[in-house]
């Protein structure tokens, strides 16, 4: 990766996770946990990978993005303002009655948003007809959806898994966040999805493993994505959950909780540091 590419894209993580911390601290609510730990994937997605235009979000040629983990909303909305798509002075009124940020991303009112998401499971089959309509229209936009490992849980995750290999849905990647926490605790500890990737390879899916926050293993993960032919591609990325703030890493309690006003600017000294060292 071209060295000032890659730091453009570090300060974009710096960015979103600055973006994640804001929101869920004016909030004092949300799901700053494993919203951090995506940053890198969305980073990448909206500077790199996805034909987007800020100026026009209902292009129709654009690429799709589903967040099928709803409830890390924060980092997409980070991702969204970072890319031009609204102010990121709105970053502070996350989950305000009167915003149109709200805890899950709603397609009717958040540019950039193509799928109301938030019922765990879902998203994915959201992602798969959308996929499906590309190849019935001829049209070459790619569908990208971002699960959460504790979503694999969800049985229509694996319905959907299914009809996108039978349906040869070589336009479809879908992102595990696969940072080993859940509200109730680790993955093994509620409901083991291991092993996550011979699990999408019996699905029929091109599987790719990867440190999810690893800004190298990510562009490689998503141009080989693209030279697949006849299946869809699962990228399993291993990732930490509160990725970017000390106390916050790999932490479980930490998926639903809000910074206090201390705990705000702790976090945010430690993200300003990190963009000034870039910036240096």
């Amino acid at each position: 990766m071209d060295s000032m590419l890659k730091k453009q894209l570090l300060l974009d993580c710096v960015s979103i996770r600055k973006g994640i911390i804001e929101g869920t601290f004016n909030a004092k609510s949300g799901h700053p946990g494993g919203s951090l730990s995506i940053a890198e994937i969305l980073a990448y997605l909206y500077r790199v990978e996805m034909n987007v235009d800020p100026k026009d979000s209902k292009k129709a040629d654009r690429d799709r993005l589903v967040l099928s983990k709803g409830h890390a909303a924060p980092a997409l909305y980070a991702a969204l303002a970072n890319a031009g798509f609204f102010p990121v002075e709105d970053l502070k009124t996350l989950r305000k009655s009167d915003s149109y940020l709200q805890g899950h991303p709603n397609m009717n009112y958040v540019p950039g948003v193509d799928m109301s998401t938030g019922s765990l499971g879902q998203g994915i089959s959201a992602a798969v007809g959308m996929a499906l309509g590309s190849k019935f229209g001829g049209d070459t936009f790619r569908v990208y959806t971002i699960l959460g490992d504790g979503e694999l849980g969800e049985g229509q995750v694996w319905e959907a898994a299914m009809f996108a290999s039978a349906k040869k849905l070589d336009n479809l990647c879908v992102i595990v966040d696969n940072n080993n926490l859940q509200i109730d605790g680790t993955i093994e500890e509620v409901n083991s999805p291991y092993p996550i990737g011979e699990k999408f390879v019996a699905f029929g899916f091109n599987v790719i493993e990867i440190d999810g926050n690893d800004l190298e293993q990510v562009a490689s993960a998503f141009e080989q994505a693209k030279t697949v032919k006849g299946k869809p591609t699962a990228i399993v990325a291993k990732t930490v959950k509160g990725k970017g703030v000390s106390f916050m890493e790999n932490q479980v309690s930490w998926h639903g909780s809000a910074p206090n006003a201390e705990q705000y600017e702790i976090a945010m000294a430690e993200l300003d540091k990190a963009q000034a060292e870039l910036e240096g």
